[in-house]
């Protein structure tokens, strides 16, 4: 693999008017072998075992042993997988004859060899419940491997099958066996290998002759680095790229644009993740009950989807859509009504005071909303609520913090009101309830005020651990129904993954997993 770096304001600004855009030809893009691909930025580091890189590229590259498809679980490296009755053992039936694009071969031993690598690190992937429950794993044969659990778990094939960090990368591009100190090459046996990079301008895959599944029928991808929204469209509508794809990567403007352009296809999927408002239940005012129901009543998530997302993104009526697995219980969503937001408030013994703003035993509801400052969406939706929470007697001062600021307030429980977003497929429903039982992000903090925190937090240690299916679904409606009564989460809108695209490109769909472009089952026009 060649790898270009280019250092300095000069180098960054020919890539933008050079590789990234308009000095790019139309007969390049219309090779009928090669997709042309937009990001927002670099591919960055592809250590599967780590966090930093794109998960789109880290997709192309690296297997996993199971694949998570539309209809559950599918095969992956394991060509299919033994499940024992009391959940404890899992025996995967290795795929024979597979290589890594380097030719190095790739089999149980060289699976559990990264495994060893991923379990060096086990710190770094605190967020994987399967971390605490493996007691051992093993290579019986070169086509057999074993994972032993110390209780059973049943999202395990769900964490094996995404992006990372459960994904193989060959054993010679490891640093003494290990990974986590950083790799030599990102060498995979995905559909795809990396040629080329030029950091901040471009990357390049191609088809990976050693694929031990159908080869994709596009040989060549190549992906320019355009930061800039405006930017990518022009470059899309001009012909100098195939495609663009992403929950963030379209802004509506642009999708409405396309959808009605010839030549040019818009599409968005079905709901991948909650966008919310995570309220810190231990904060004076919004230990009441009655105040986060007010709060509740008095936020327009039709007015946010329609006048700020041109409802690409759905109002959210509860905290995972219903489309979401386990999420369809029956919750009777609140209702948008500044008259029952004042009642209750009035009912609760809160007095309007000349100023406008309810008050009780002296003390007035004023609440701090934190937002990523990163964020333009965010801080949008934090003015327009800003002016409607004034409408109903509670006074929102807004504050935006820097990405990593925003995060480590958020975690640390430093603030009344926060945005988040939960994990989204195929994480949800069940890693955003396991993480609320320790301080992740910001749920743990936020439900500590309520009064039925440890029931919900044994609740969802029993759905992981459960092995009827019916009594799973049980404990999530328990969870979910008492996480909605008690208002902790004010849902704003569903996010959605978008792809706006040349009609030359055949193929695009959305996958199970929100981070993946599905490249190799896609096809250009001859």
């Amino acid at each position: 693999m060649k790898v270009k770096r280019l250092i300095g304001v000069a180098a960054l600004t020919m890539g933008l008017f050079g590789v990234l855009g308009c000095g790019s030809s139309t007969t390049e893009v219309q090779n009928p072998e090669q997709l042309t691909f937009a990001n927002f930025r670099d591919i960055r580091d592809l250590n599967p075992h780590l966090y930093a890189g794109e998960m789109y590229a880290q997709e192309m590259l690296y297997d996993t042993l199971v694949q998570i498809t539309d209809t559950g679980y599918g095969p992956g490296l394991a060509e299919s997988w033994d499940i024992s009755a009391d959940g404890l053992t899992y025996t995967f039936h290795i795929r024979p004859n597979m290589k890594f694009s380097d030719g190095e071969v790739l089999d149980a031993n060289a699976i559990k060899a990264n495994f060893d690598a991923i379990l060096d690190n086990r710190s770094r992937h605190t967020w994987l419940e399967s971390l605490d429950l493996i007691t051992s794993y093993e290579a019986t044969d070169a086509n057999t491997f074993v994972i032993k659990l110390s209780k059973p778990y049943y999202p395990l094939l769900t964490e094996l099958g995404v992006t990372r960090p459960f994904a193989m990368i060959s054993p010679k591009s490891m640093k003494n066996g290990t990974t986590k100190d950083g790799v030599t090459s990102y060498v995979g046996s995905g559909p795809y290998k990396l040629t080329e990079v030029v950091t901040d301008k471009y990357a390049v895959f191609e088809a990976n002759e050693n694929y031990w599944g159908e080869q994709p029928k596009i040989k060549k991808i190549v992906v320019k680095v355009i930061p800039d929204n405006q930017t990518r469209i022009l470059a899309l509508e001009k012909g100098e790229i195939d495609l663009i794809y992403g929950k963030n990567m379209v802004d509506p403007d642009a999708m409405r644009k396309f959808k009605d352009l010839k030549g040019f296809t818009a599409d968005v999927s079905k709901p991948t993740s909650t966008r919310q408002i995570v309220i810190n239940t231990t904060k004076p005012g919004l230990n009441d009950k009655a105040v986060r129901y007010a709060l509740q009543y008095a936020t327009n998530k039709q007015k946010i989807s329609e006048g700020i997302f041109y409802g690409l993104e759905p109002a959210a009526d509860t905290l995972f859509a219903t489309s979401v697995p386990y999420a369809n219980v029956g919750l009777k969503p609140y209702e948008y009504s500044e008259e029952k937001a004042k009642s209750t408030l009035s009912e609760a013994g809160y007095v309007l005071g000349a100023d406008g703003i309810y008050t009780k035993d002296g003390k007035p509801l004023e609440f701090n909303l934190l937002y990523n400052a990163d964020s333009v969406t965010e801080k949008n939706i934090a003015e327009f609520l800003q002016a409607e929470y004034k409408k109903v007697g509670i006074k929102l001062t807004i504050k935006g913090e820097e990405e990593q600021s925003y995060r480590d307030n958020m975690k640390a429980g430093n603030f009344d009101l926060v945005f988040n977003i939960s994990w989204g497929t195929p994480y949800d429903p069940q890693s955003s309830l396991s993480g609320m039982r320790r301080p992740v992000y910001g749920d743990y903090a936020a439900q500590q005020g309520l009064a039925d925190k440890a029931e919900i937090d044994n609740a969802i240690t029993e759905i992981l651990t459960s092995t009827d299916e019916t009594r799973r679904q049980e404990l999530y409606k328990f969870v979910l129904t008492h996480l909605h009564e008690d208002a902790v989460y004010i849902p704003i809108t569903y996010e959605t993954n978008k792809a706006v695209y040349n009609n030359r490109v055949k193929g695009v769909h959305f996958m199970p997993t929100q981070y993946e472009v599905p490249f190799a089952s896609m096809s250009l026009e001859k």
